[in-house]
């Protein structure tokens, strides 16, 4: 036997005592999935998350292996918390458009064992949440090209739903067409605003129409079953291989790390996290929401973020959106909420997450 196959039989061995010890710490889980469903506490728990994650860290020895042992770490923990949720009957989640549209990938890595539930319109995501048809919703919050998507923001506004949990999908759209079909030929393209957007430079240089388009994934299908060679989209290069269509150029977004952030929506709110953010209005009076930032630096808090919108039904008056680090689950962050709303109109505690720190 050389060495290689030495060493390759120890690594059998060790992979058949993580089987063994992988089985246990799931059959251990079902006490976790009982207790539970008994007091509806939500299956993610963040700040748990972080402890357990930062303890068993602690204990690998050899310093070049703890990031990797982390990563493996939060890959346990998601794998446990898709069980949990398959368990105890959580394991659909809503997304708008069709298979294959940004959305559905962005689900698909959150979520890899759920049951997808595609809708129509993200308020019908929204609904879909709040009546209990599904236990999350994905959706578009911003892109780092083209800004926000402001309707995904102000139905945040008007619904009774939560942000739990943020993800980063980066974002390559291609030109799509029918198999055999040249680029010469594509005339007009079908896409999301977004997708259109983030591609203007593209179509321009090519003098191709761009016509608006629920969703990129539906784009694309419309393509296959339009079977026009003239007709293309503007989507993924996974949505290509659903609908039988071929990428006549990939790449076609302008800008290097065209990045989607999604936000995942639940009816129960995290109760720690190391982000949280805050949906406010206040009186439409000269200085009022320079001391509500003011507050907000005073109290030590980094605000990462801060968007306006539209007030709906009041012309001219807005509401404001801030992502704030920190823990909701300490004082400080307690006192501060405490403080705006002698400050704001309204305040709203949207959401409370983890994001993961970048280098």
């Amino acid at each position: 036997m050389n060495q290689l196959e030495e060493a390759r039989e120890k690594i059998d061995q060790i992979d058949a005592q993580l089987a063994c010890l992988f089985e246990q710490r799931m059959q251990a889980v079902q006490g976790v999935i009982a207790y539970k469903k008994q007091t509806g506490m939500a299956i993610l728990d963040s700040g748990r998350e972080e402890q357990v994650i930062e303890k068993n860290t602690a204990r690998i020895q050899q310093q070049d292996l703890q990031s990797y042992y982390q990563q493996w770490q939060r890959d346990l923990m998601k794998i446990s918390r898709q069980y949990q949720a398959k368990i105890l009957g959580q394991d659909i989640v809503g997304y708008q458009g069709v298979e294959g549209a940004f959305a559905h990938i962005a689900l698909q890595k959150l979520f890899p064992y759920a049951k997808a539930k595609n809708y129509s319109t993200w308020r019908e995501v929204f609904e879909a949440v709040e009546q209990g048809e599904v236990a999350f919703g994905v959706l578009p919050f911003e892109n780092s090209t083209t800004g926000d998507v402001g309707e995904v923001l102000d139905l945040c506004f008007g619904h009774h739903c939560y942000v739990v949990q943020v993800y980063d999908l980066p974002v390559v759209q291609n030109l799509l067409g029918l198999p055999g079909a040249d680029i010469s030929s594509i005339k007009t393209v079908y896409s999301h605003p977004q997708g259109l957007r983030q591609s203007a430079k593209f179509l321009q240089q090519l003098h191709i129409q761009g016509i608006e388009y629920p969703n990129t994934a539906m784009a694309a299908k419309q393509v296959a079953e339009k079977a026009d060679p003239t007709v293309g989209a503007i989507a993924s290069g996974e949505t290509a291989a659903l609908y039988g269509l071929q990428v006549l150029v990939p790449e076609v977004n302008q800008a290097d790390g065209n990045t989607t952030r999604f936000v995942v929506i639940s009816r129960k709110m995290e109760q720690s996290g190391n982000r949280f953010s805050l949906l406010f209005t206040v009186e439409h009076t000269a200085g009022q929401l320079a001391r509500v930032i003011q507050r907000i630096g005073q109290q030590g808090f980094n605000m990462e973020c801060i968007k306006s919108r539209p007030l709906p039904g009041t012309p001219w008056e807005y509401y404001f959106y801030a992502e704030l680090v920190g823990d909701i689950g300490q004082e400080s962050s307690q006192q501060l909420l405490e403080q705006l709303k002698s400050l704001c109109r309204s305040v709203k505690l949207l959401g409370v997450y983890t994001k993961e720190e970048t280098a």
